[in-house]
């Protein structure tokens, strides 16, 4: 296995953080990249430091706010500079907003779209032609079952967020099969337990029509929704698998790297859906002449 150098974007907790550790002790150069390195997260820029200090590996941070232009470029030239080159980007950062579609406003919907969609645009547009002049590197997508598997009620915005993401990891996994840049997307489930994706969940501005509906036919749904999912959950679930298969997908050899992934304790359904969809996208992209761009070029 060779030593790779891996920004993990949305690094400060949850997925993200486990993935950077889980990346550093499997040997690889990783950048943790998070908002507010000199401010709100000051604390665990130590931590991270002191815990790659006591462990002998290397995971480094960086100040990278995904919902900016400026700081997605600054971030990457960071690691650029640090580390000469750059091989894997995980496209982690994101956040889940809980409530009624229709008690959040337009503005709401913007800022999911912003973080879960063009977060990823803004860094892939940052480290791309780094990447594509290299002739070879790996994007990890860190999407949701939730695109295609059992969708729960009150969860819209972060559903339509992911499953736009989702769609723009499949169209860039072909246009960028040439350059020598190979996909994974990987398909975490609803883990309720162990990352702070739920309890930080963010709530409609509109609190009068969430009361409407609290208060009509919808009364309870919200309780039960949320006690629903944890029920499905096994009791084992561990949300650290999804770190863990993200080393392994680091960890295989170039060209052998799986499109998806899944990692769904409660078995919602996606992994057969995103099955049949994967398969047309493959029968189409050989109806038309295209298949070679199903799997990444080896470039001299």
């Amino acid at each position: 296995m060779s030593k790779q150098i891996i920004l993990v974007t949305g690094a400060s907790s949850g997925f993200g953080l486990m993935t950077a550790r889980a990346l550093a002790e499997a040997g690889h150069t990783v950048y943790a990249s998070m908002r507010e390195t000199e401010g709100r997260n000051a604390p665990r820029v130590a931590e991270v430091a002191a815990w790659s200090k006591d462990h002998g590996l290397d995971l480094r941070t960086v100040e990278l706010d995904v919902q900016s232009d400026a700081s997605a470029e600054s971030g990457i030239a960071h690691v650029l500079r640090g580390a000469g080159r750059l091989d894997v980007i995980v496209h982690n950062a994101g956040h889940m907003v809980f409530g009624p579609a229709e008690a959040f406003t337009p503005d709401q919907f913007i800022q999911q779209y912003d973080v879960n969609v063009l977060g990823a645009q803004r860094v892939n547009r940052s480290a791309l032609p780094h990447m594509r002049g290299q002739g070879k590197g790996l994007l990890v997508w860190v999407g949701s079952s939730s695109t295609r598997g059992g969708t729960p009620p009150f969860l819209a915005p972060y559903f339509a967020a992911k499953a736009a993401m989702d769609a723009l990891a499949v169209s860039y996994s072909t246009e960028l099969a040439r350059w020598g840049i190979e996909t994974t997307i990987m398909v975490p489930g609803a883990f309720t337990k162990g990352t702070n994706h739920f309890a930080h969940s963010g709530k409609p501005f509109d609190e009068a029509r969430v009361a409407e509906y609290e208060a009509g036919p919808y009364a309870g749904v919200a309780d039960q929704a949320l006690k629903g999912l944890a029920g499905l959950e096994p009791a084992d679930a561990d949300p650290a698998e999804v770190a863990r298969e993200i080393v392994r997908v680091v960890d295989a050899p170039f060209g052998k790297r799986p499109f998806r992934v899944h990692v769904d304790p409660s078995q919602d359904g996606a992994e057969i859906v995103n099955g049949v969809a994967d398969r047309m996208r493959r029968d189409m992209y050989r109806n038309i002449g295209l298949d070679d761009l199903l799997h990444p070029r080896v470039n001299a």
